[in-house]
Order: C-alpha cells, then sequence, then structure tokens
C-alpha cells in the first residue's frame, strides 16, 4: 500500500526546491503605480453540531470532523475601487446565501456588494445547505441545524471578509499556468449500443470513447510582495470533489492541496483554491481496476496538484497592470417545461423519496427537476456572470452551476487575458448547466438540469463579451 505521508514528504521537499529557484528572481521594487494593496484571512465554518450532509439523494448525518471546512478570502484594493473572492468549502452557495453575505459585507467593510465573488468547492462531505423561501424542493427538506448553520453563515463570510480588510499589504499580481495530466476524467461516455453513459464502471468493456473532454490545466495567481516573496497563492483545477465519501466532515482534495503548499510557502501564508467547470468530470481513471475513494484519494490527487504548482514556479510573469474592474450580467434562462401528468407523477414520487424503500435514484432526480420548476411555474432562472480583471492579464469568471467543461474551455478560448480563471458554483448555483449537444445523448447530468437547451453557451456569451470590454477597459487605462 502507498504511504502518502511519505510521498507527501517528498514532495514538499520537491517544492521547497522549486521555492528556491522561485525566490532568486531577480528583484524588481514595485512601482507605485503598479502597487495594489491585498488581503487574506480565512474562518472556520464546520458545523459545531452534528448536520445532514449534502451531495446525494439520501440523507445521511455527520459523526465527526476529519478535516475542518473554510472560508477564505481575498480582498483586493486597487486605491480606488475593492473587491473579495471568496471560496467555500461547501457543495454550492446558494442566491439567498450570497445576497445576504454581499449585504453584511458591504455594510462592515465598505466592499460593494457588487463587487464580491462567492464560490464553492462543491466538496461533497461538507453540510446541506438551506435555503429560505426556496422554490428548490431539496432545499425545503431541513431540519433545525441546517437553518441554523445557514442563517450563521453570512455573518461568517463577512467576518473573514473584514478580517482579510485589515490586513492588507502591497503586492503585485503574478501568474502562470500549470497542467496536471490524468487526474480528472470526463464521466460520459459513448457506449457500444450507441448512448451515452454516465459513471459506467471500471474497466467497462463496452466503453468506446469519452463523450466530452477534460481541461487539465491549473491557473495560478501569485500576490507578491516587494521583494518578489508570495504573500498568497489562488489556484483553479476542473475536478469533480466526490473522493471522499463517508460521515466526516472534510474539504477532500483541497484539505491536502493546500496543507502541502503552506507547508512550503510557510503556513502564514494564503493558499486559497477555486473548482473550475467540471459538471461531467470526475476523479475516476475507468480503464484503472484501482480503487479511488476515500481520504487517501484525496490526498493523492492533492499532492499530486501540489507538484503540478511546483513545475509552474519558474514560469510565473507579473501582470501588466494594476487596476481592478468588476462587472456583472444577469441572463435569463428558460427552463424545462412538463405536462400536468408528469408533475402529478414527480409529486408522488417526491413523497415516496421519504419513506423506505426509496424510488429509484433516476426516478427522483427527474421528479426533484420538474418539481423545481413547476414550483417557480416555469419561470426563467436570472443567472449571474460576474468577472472580476486586475489590469490586462489576470482575470476571473463567476458561474452559477456545475457547469460542463467544454463550456470553460470556450470561455477561456474567447477571454483575450492571458490568465481567465473561472469559479463554478459561484453566487448561486442552478445545478447542472450542460452543452447544448449533451441535451440530446441524455443521462444524468441532461436528467437533472433545470434550464433548458443552449442556456449555457448564453453564459459563455456573457462572460466573453464582459471579458473583452474588460481588457478594453484595461488597456485604456495603462
Amino acid at each position: 500500500m502507498l504511504n502518502w505521508r511519505r510521498i507527501k514528504l517528498s514532495v514538499v521537499v520537491v517544492l521547497s526546491l522549486g521555492l528556491t529557484i522561485f525566490a532568486t528572481t531577480p528583484y524588481r521594487p514595485l512601482h507605485a503605480e503598479e502597487a495594489l494593496r491585498v488581503g487574506f484571512a480565512k474562518v472556520d465554518i464546520t458545523p459545531s453540531q452534528p448536520t445532514p450532509m449534502a451531495g446525494y439523494y439520501h440523507g445521511r448525518l455527520s459523526t465527526e470532523t476529519h478535516d475542518p471546512l473554510w472560508c477564505r478570502a481575498v480582498v483586493i484594493d486597487d486605491g480606488a475601487n475593492k473587491a473579495a473572492i471568496i471560496t467555500l468549502d461547501l457543495i454550492s452557495t446558494t442566491r439567498w446565501m450570497t445576497v445576504e453575505s454581499r449585504k453584511m459585507i458591504e455594510r462592515v467593510s465598505g466592499i460593494p456588494a457588487a463587487n464580491v465573488m462567492i464560490s464553492a468547492t462543491h466538496t461533497h462531505t461538507g453540510p446541506s445547505l438551506h435555503e429560505p423561501n426556496s422554490t428548490r424542493y431539496m432545499e425545503m427538506i431541513q431540519v433545525p441545524s441546517t437553518e441554523l448553520y445557514m442563517t450563521q453563515l453570512p455573518g461568517k463570510i463577512a467576518d473573514c471578509v473584514n478580517a482579510a480588510l485589515s490586513n492588507l499589504q502591497a503586492t503585485h499580481p503574478h501568474y502562470a499556468i500549470g497542467v496536471e495530466e490524468k487526474l480528472t476524467f470526463n464521466r460520459r461516455f459513448f457506449m457500444e449500443d450507441g448512448t451515452v453513459g454516465w459513471n459506467p464502471g471500471k474497466l467497462n468493456a463496452k466503453i468506446v470513447r469519452e463523450a466530452g473532454p477534460t481541461d487539465d490545466t491549473l491557473p495560478l495567481v501569485a500576490w507578491m510582495d516587494e521583494k518578489q516573496q508570495p504573500q498568497g497563492v489562488m489556484l483553479n483545477y476542473c475536478i469533480h470533489l466526490d473522493t471522499v465519501g463517508g460521515t466526516q466532515w472534510s474539504a477532500d482534495m483541497p484539505h491536502t492541496l493546500i496543507e502541502s503548499l503552506e507547508s512550503v510557502f510557510g503556513s502564514d501564508k494564503h493558499i486559497q483554491y477555486a473548482t473550475a467547470c467540471c459538471g461531467d468530470l470526475n476523479h475516476i481513471d475507468v480503464r484503472s481496476a484501482s480503487p479511488q475513494k476515500g481520504h487517501g484519494e484525496a490526498a493523492r490527487i492533492g499532492v499530486r496538484l501540489s507538484g503540478a504548482a511546483l513545475r509552474a514556479l519558474p514560469n510565473f510573469v507579473a501582470a501588466k497592470g494594476s487596476k481592478l474592474h468588476v462587472t456583472s450580467q444577469t441572463v435569463p434562462l428558460n427552463v424545462f417545461e412538463h405536462s400536468p401528468e408528469r408533475v402529478a407523477w414527480a409529486e408522488s414520487i417526491a413523497e415516496k423519496s421519504k419513506q423506505q424503500p426509496q424510488p429509484s435514484f433516476w426516478d427522483m432526480v427527474e421528479a426533484f427537476r420538474i418539481l423545481d420548476n413547476q414550483f417557480r411555474e416555469n419561470k426563467p432562472y436570472d443567472v449571474e456572470v460576474q468577472v472580476i480583471s486586475v489590469g490586462r492579464d489576470v482575470a476571473w469568471v463567476a458561474l452559477s452551476g456545475e457547469v460542463f467543461v467544454q463550456l470553460g474551455m470556450d470561455i477561456k478560448a474567447g477571454s483575450p487575458f492571458r490568465l481567465t480563471a473561472i469559479h463554478e458554483l459561484a453566487n448561486g448555483s442552478i445545478g447542472y448547466i450542460p452543452t447544448r449537444e449533451a441535451y440530446g445523448q441524455g443521462n444524468y447530468e441532461v436528467i437533472s438540469a433545470r434550464c433548458a437547451e443552449g442556456s449555457g453557451e448564453l453564459l459563455v456569451q456573457s462572460a466573453i463579451a464582459q471579458l473583452r470590454e474588460h481588457f478594453s477597459i484595461q488597456a485604456s487605462k495603462e
């Protein structure tokens, strides 16, 4: 059996060598017009009592903590404007959570609500989320502990941002794009019978080929002080965080990733991970018979990503410009509509889901989608697409759902910025957002999707239009 503690130690040694190379790059003082002030903070958001856990269509109650869940925040101040980029070790974000957190942040810190980006890593070993006055079926079936957790969460997020604001320091962003292959896999496959399968199992002889791509890139932003030392590192990867399982609270893979990088950069340095577009991805290699579940597997992936960050260290480049720009656009997305007969069927499945044995997984997936859209009277979802940029090299995009990887790759391909990091499950979520092509192929993500065919492409159009506008404005400021 592999000794991941020993492997982790070896990687840390190698990472340290890489950091030494990084630290010996020539010193270049920051010019006043280049300097940004950036602050960092983290706050523990692990539930303090047993609470229902998120991620599946069956309930499970937490038993203990393997590693804490964190809210992490980076606050950016260019002297004229401020913005906050926040990540949460949670299954998702909700619109209520976003609105309430933004209100509190603006009140306690003065950062405009519109300049706050909040995303979730999508760990499946975090708490179930309550949404007051929700129209989503699964968010209406709650217990007092989930309601209590959610009502306290916006205050903790605001505290984290306020703490980051209190330790602003002069920095300048540097960027690099690492690569780590064979960690993330498309989970949809063309099968011998002509269908598209979903998670068809390891060594399945009926698999023909993957039905979609992967994005193996690892965007990194390092906030460097005047001595060219990183005070914070932000990184972003396309992988679905459902590795651990069980009933222990855990951030999943980012726990080891961040712990490993802190071992190199120092525990006082800020490492912040965000999940990129991975709605049709996971960590499972179907061409290998090796088991891939549990904390050991999460640690393996985290160690590998640490190595990818190491390999990128010598390639960091100082970003051009230092002005901050933030925009967002609300994009209405149509929903699937259903006949009265299908609504009645869905209601019967929902009632049976409260009993044992439960209906089939597939029936619950479709029924909950139907009820969610019916409860909102089939009105379009108003989805926020947000863009934050610094100078004309670095930009972040927030998308509100579990977005298919091809859509994220299309945004990156259309972006004029050298580094475009996409945060999914940001500022709320409407669930899965497949590509137009996938709707005709069916299976889990399509059956689950609340939004109609073509929705993902509308989000791509909005993101690219904003990115191009940002780039033009940033170039005019130089």
